[in-house]
């Protein structure tokens, strides 16, 4: 059987987005499917898979299979596509929406091109961070301040919080100089985090600029990471690095999103959305 996609990305998070509205098909087995058609060279090639879906009480619901088939609660970088996606296709006729997400609701505000009456970039309210251990879930007393050790690369200091997902974010002075192909897997499978974690390496550049790079559990370093990006600016508010209720723009290596830690608790992300190409795929026998 034959499924329709759109391969999306937000600032280089790319993933394979299908849609069940209107009967459109869904794979039986998503997780299997994200595995066979994130392989890069040798099928679609992603993050992983989005599948976009109707809901009863909201505009739509997503869910997010990464690309080992592991589902995630969260993706700020792929939900801005979901809402691009419903708009540009009709399935919504509004500029405000809501998303279901294993994480809850979350609120999208469309910023379209009024000569092509497409979205051009999204604003999502991302909801508050959490920094309860239990609750991220990281096994220590306190979410700060964390030393790790990895194995024989040695130690380092992270700083946890849940933005939806599990993340610890560590401030380096260069992040291209780290070979994050060593050091990612230590800290996503460290016997501290339950769940995994999301770890983000933070370069600080000023009080409103950030350089990142984000190794996401089950997929490997990806090009951004739009709840990681959340949860390093979260933290470098929390540390007296930025400032509350001012603009954080974050560079990671597939593009630029813009961040606001609100003092009433919310946190907004502001960033791209764009299609590559669409197209049809299989599944084997």
């Amino acid at each position: 059987m034959r499924y329709p996609f759109v391969k999306m990305h937000g600032a280089g998070n790319d993933y394979i987005y299908m849609d069940a509205f209107n009967g459109h098909r869904v794979p039986p087995d998503p997780s299997e499917a994200s595995i066979h058609w994130s392989r890069r060279r040798f099928a679609v090639g992603s993050d992983g898979l989005i599948l976009i879906l109707p809901h009863a009480e909201c505009d739509a619901e997503m869910r997010i299979f990464n690309a080992d088939g592991s589902e995630a609660k969260m993706c700020g970088n792929g939900i801005r596509c979901v809402g691009k996606y419903l708009y540009d296709n009709r399935l919504v006729d509004k500029q405000t929406l809501t998303v279901m997400t294993r994480s809850g609701v979350k609120t999208l505000r469309l910023v379209v091109d009024e000569e092509t009456d497409t979205v051009e970039s999204v604003v999502v309210n991302m909801g508050a961070p959490c920094f309860e251990p239990a609750k991220i879930p990281v096994n220590a007393p306190k979410a700060a301040d964390l030393t790790l050790q990895l194995g024989d690369l040695g130690l380092i200091t992270v700083d946890c919080v849940s933005m939806g997902n599990p993340h610890a974010v560590c401030f380096v002075r260069d992040v291209d100089a780290l070979d994050l192909e060593k050091i990612g897997p230590y800290v996503e499978k460290h016997a501290i985090f339950p769940d995994s974690v999301n770890t983000e390496f933070v370069e600080i550049i000023d009080s409103n600029t950030l350089k990142f790079r984000v190794w996401e559990r089950g997929s490997g370093e990806t090009l951004a990471c739009g709840t990681g990006i959340c949860a390093a600016c979260v933290i470098a508010v929390a540390k007296g690095i930025c400032r509350k209720d001012e603009k954080i723009t974050v560079y990671a290596r597939g593009g630029v999103v813009e961040i606001v830690v609100t003092s009433a608790g919310p946190v907004y992300m502001s960033g791209p959305a764009e299609i590559a190409f669409c197209g049809e795929v299989e599944l084997p026998e």
